[in-house]
């Protein structure tokens, strides 16, 4: 068995029931932390209707608090989940301004990792770090059925 995610007739993603669960999951808790709505609907019927406008919102926030952060821990529980997110809104031609978010943040710095050696650290450089998210998203995306 097998699940849709869609915008409109189009299928962006048709991933097994375990990990569209997974992913929905995934959804709700980036919601919270956003406290955005994600353009992801509810599963009815073995579908997902997903609202571009909301989704690119969601996106490019998701983008920006990711950007923030330099705390090793975040990044590493929320990269997968950013990057099938990167793969659904490619798919969807969702504008993604590459540019913006790769610019250095402005402070403060949010979930910064703090060492006892090397004191606070920053989010890394923006070309390195959107290209590090692109390739990521790439590889994932070649792993995600339509």
């Amino acid at each position: 068995m097998s699940q849709y995610f869609d915008i409109g007739d189009e299928t962006l993603w048709n991933p097994s029931n375990g990990v569209s669960r997974m992913f929905q999951r995934q959804v709700a808790v980036f919601e919270a932390e956003l406290e955005l709505p994600s353009g992801i609907g509810p599963m009815v019927n073995d579908e997902c209707q997903i609202s571009p406008d909301t989704f690119e919102t969601f996106v490019n926030a998701l983008l920006a608090q990711h950007r923030k952060t330099s705390h090793s821990i975040w990044l590493a529980l929320c990269e997968g989940f950013t990057a099938a997110v990167l793969v659904l809104a490619e798919r969807a031609a969702i504008k993604v301004d590459w540019a913006r978010h790769g610019a250095a943040p402005e402070a403060p710095f949010e979930d910064v990792q703090v060492s006892t050696v090397t004191g606070m650290s920053a989010p890394g450089e923006g070309t390195a770090w959107a290209a590090g998210l692109r390739g990521k998203a790439q590889e994932l995306g070649r792993r995600m059925p339509r």
